[in-house]
Formats: C-alpha cells, structure tokens, sequence
C-alpha cells in the first residue's frame, strides 16, 4: 500500500454511521451498497462485464476463477516457478494438481516452456505479473488457445497494469487482483476476480458465498446453485476499496516516472544490465529489476550502500523451493482432503523438486529487484541513481 488519507477514513464513517456493514442489504433501508459500487467501478475500469470482490485475498480470487471454470480432481494447472505460493495452493484448494514451468529472463512465466509442460490433463494455466511486470500475454494466450487450455491471470501484483494497451488480467478467460496490504492499492485484504464470461462469473459468485440460495438475486443465476466457501466482501472493504481505485492510476504513473528516470540515468552504465521486459510502457514500475552474469556479482551490488532491495532467491514464499507445504504435499487438515491423495489425480505431474525448474532458479539467484515509491522526491531518486552507479562499479 502507498497511499491513504482521509478520504477513506470518511467513506468507512460513512458505512459505520449507517449501521449497514454487511454486503447484502437494502438502499432504501441505507444502506450504501459499496462493495457493489466497487464491482461496477472496477470492472469499468478494468473492462470487463463482471467483478466479484471477494474477502480472501487475491487467493480467494483465484480460488473462485478456478471455480468458476470448473477445475477439480483429474486436473493439471500449469504455474510459473517464481510466484507467491498461493498461486498454486489455489489449484490445490479446488482438488486439482500445479504443474511447475519456468520463468524467462523476464521474470515471468516461459511461453516456451509453457507450450512444453502442457499434457493431457491440462486444463489451466496461470501467469502471474509478478512486482507489477506483465508476462507475455499474447503469447501465453495464443498458445493456449490452441491447446484448449483456460487461462486464468494472476495479477495479483499488478493492479491496474498495462499489457500493449490492455489492462492485465483481462487478456485471459479471467483474471485476479489482491487488495492485501502489500499491493498497489489496498484495503487492508481482500480480492477480485474479473472475467467477460457469464458462466464463469455465475459459478464464482455462488462458490464465494454459502448463501447465494438465499440472496435476493438468486433467481437471476442460470447456473445451479451450490454451497461451497465463504468469501464475502464487507461494506467496510468495499469503502477502502473505492477511495483507493481512485488513487490507483496516479500511483502507478509515479512509479513508472519514478523507474523511467532511473533506468534513463543508468542506460549504458558499465555493469549493469536491466532484466527485459515484455513490456516496457506497460510495466507498473514496482521495482527495477537488474540482471548480472553471477550470483556473486548480484549479491555483491545488492549488498553495496544504498542500493537496498533483494536477489530473487531470497525473496520467500515466492521461490517454489521455499513452499515447503506443497513440497512436501501436505495439504488441508485431513489426509482423504489432501488432493495428492485423490485417486483422479494418481499419475499427475506433481514434481517441485530442486531439479523441477532449474532454470528459474538460475535467473533468481542472478537478479536483484529493488522496490520503488511513487512518493519519492527528485533528490531521494537521485541518491538511489548514485547508489546504483557506485555498486556497479564494485
């Protein structure tokens, strides 16, 4: 999160004063309906026909869109190897299996090794726009339209980015956004899940809500009712939530001011190398991100005055070979619950090995990132610039 002031502390006022914080409820009664504003906001923004906010994170988001297109036991969705683990706990979370591909140079997920790690039991991938970089849709798209495989975009780090002119998360069949803390804008947690699809849409609206059957518009679904989790979005949420979309465009045009200024200062500078983007104008400029020939090299300038940030491979979570849960195939409270135990996914590719992606484990440990603020002052972007150049010169 980077931004928030009064204008959200005035909204939440609002729903307070109102008494009306549950998502369900009646205008006429006072209630200020927000998380159905922000639905309507967001996907206007967005550009799609549906958003559903949801409660969990961008986890629920992708949990529903999985969901939503049907995926369960029997089924492989494919995941790049550098992402947060949640990407591929939320395969789990639906009874189907992750199946690892690489990362590219880009630091996001290999087209090319995507098309490779597809199998008959595909049914999904998920590219991820990890630290606000778009992955190379058109590609990934194309691909796996030709192999009828969904595609469902996490875009969880990246809100509101660009990908050629196109918003992320609406390249695929749908796509997902986080809210939590750490993002571009946050209301503290929560999620959304956007799509053009009306089935998808339908079934990760009843998924998201124990008692879709008893709301008032339950008559308008064509899908058949189920019960399944509970990931409802509240009023306070949705206040947050509208203040901060309305903050999100100028935040994401400071950081990428901030990151063109860096990268235009250090063009050409002896000793370092920026990691390619697949799309420079697109980039949300969460961070700058420098590749080196060494692992050495790479630590050696993450570790220089002023320089900050992290060398990929330590960054958690979101190394495969840190999810130690998944690794180890532990998953749900009980065994008959663990979907590495399901008789429909026996023979499924569920390898998450040292050995699985070394490549992306490769590119990691020679990468530093280095995080930016859109609040950065002409002086603080400039020490950052001198820093740079000092640690580039060893």
């Amino acid at each position: 999160m980077y931004r928030m002031g009064q204008e959200e502390v005035d909204e939440v006022a609002k729903v307070i004063l109102a008494k009306q914080l549950f998502r369900v409820g009646d205008p006429k009664a006072g209630h200020l309906q927000e998380v159905d504003r922000f639905e309507k906001e967001w996907a206007e923004k967005i550009g799609t026909d549906y958003a559903l906010m949801v409660s969990g994170g961008g986890t629920a988001a992708l949990i529903c869109g999985l969901a939503g297109m049907g995926i369960g036991p029997g089924d492989e969705v494919i995941v790049p190897a550098y992402t947060w683990l949640a990407t591929a706990s939320a395969v789990l979370s639906v009874g189907g299996i992750p199946v690892l591909a690489e990362i590219d140079e880009t630091m996001a997920l290999d087209p090319d090794d995507f098309e490779r790690k597809i199998g008959p039991h595909t049914k999904a991938v998920i590219p991820v726009h990890m630290l606000g970089r778009p992955a190379d849709m058109e590609r990934i798209v194309a691909i796996a339209r030709r192999h009828s495989v969904k595609v469902l975009e996490d875009s969880c780090q990246n809100n509101g980015g660009m990908y050629k002119g196109r918003r992320t998360g609406t390249w695929g069949d749908a796509g997902a956004f986080s809210l939590n803390y750490y993002k571009i804008i946050s209301c503290g947690e929560g999620g959304i899940l956007v799509t053009n699809d009306e089935k998808i849409a339908e079934r990760a609206v009843i998924f998201h809500d124990s008692g879709t059957a008893f709301r008032p518009k339950a008559g308008e679904l064509t899908e058949p009712i189920f019960i399944a989790q509970q990931y409802r979005a509240s009023e306070v949420m949705g206040a947050i939530a509208r203040i901060q979309l309305q903050r999100m465009d100028g935040i994401i045009a400071d950081l990428q001011r901030v990151r063109r200024t860096i990268e235009a200062a250090l063009a050409g500078e002896p000793g370092l190398k920026f990691a390619p983007s697949n799309d420079p104008d697109g980039d949300s400029g969460v961070v700058v991100a420098f590749q080196f020939d060494t692992e050495a090299k790479a630590r050696a300038f993450q570790q220089s005055p002023g320089v900050g940030g992290y060398v990929g491979i330590d960054h958690g979570k979101h190394v495969y070979t840190e999810w130690t849960p998944i690794r180890e195939k532990r998953f749900m409270h009980h065994p008959a619950m663990n979907p590495f135990n399901f008789p429909q996914n026996k023979g499924l590719r569920a390898d998450y090995s040292d050995t699985a992606c070394p490549r992306s484990l490769d590119l990691l440990r020679r990468t530093v990132f280095c995080s930016l603020d859109p609040d950065w002052t002409e002086q603080k972007v400039a020490e950052k610039i001198a820093a740079f150049k000092m640690a580039a010169k060893g």
